[in-house]
């Protein structure tokens, strides 16, 4: 599967993708649905929600909400598309759309790793804490895991 993280670009990869040594997200795409598998820690490193294949495992507070377009909208348009909101702001957590190549984006997203650092991601950049931007690189996985930090 290929995957844009932002400007990146990550070829061949098992929709896996560590953060900080840790398996954070798995993506699947079984058209014409995007599955997500998620681990959500608050800024101090606390879990504080699961989300196994689209489906809470739990979700403290009922913190954040999932979005997902339907497996029969997403067959007529531009294609599939998931979104995590936060609650209570509105602010998106993550987003992710799919095209009609496979190619999955993950256009937007703000959330924290297991050792609280913020990821960022937007149209342009990957940043992970304050140490890794990612911007305009390609990698090839080989089919393996996207590791970042």
């Amino acid at each position: 599967m290929e995957l844009n993280l932002g400007s990146n670009s990550l070829r061949n990869t098992n929709g896996i993708i560590k953060l900080q040594g840790r398996e954070q997200l798995v993506i699947e795409y079984s058209p014409p649905q995007i599955i997500l598998t998620m681990d959500f820690y608050d800024g101090g490193g606390a879990h504080v929600a699961h989300l196994r294949r689209n489906r809470w495992a739990f979700n403290a507070r009922e913190q954040f909400v999932l979005q997902t377009s339907s497996p029969a909208g997403a067959s007529f348009s531009e294609g599939a598309w998931l979104r995590i909101l936060e609650r209570q702001s509105g602010t998106v957590v993550l987003e992710i759309t799919a095209h009609s190549s496979g190619r999955l984006d993950v256009v937007n997203g703000r959330f924290c790793t297991h050792q609280g650092d913020v990821v960022e991601l937007t149209p342009h950049l990957c940043r992970v804490g304050k140490g890794l931007t990612l911007f305009g690189d390609v990698r090839e996985c080989r089919g393996g895991a996207v590791i970042l930090g």
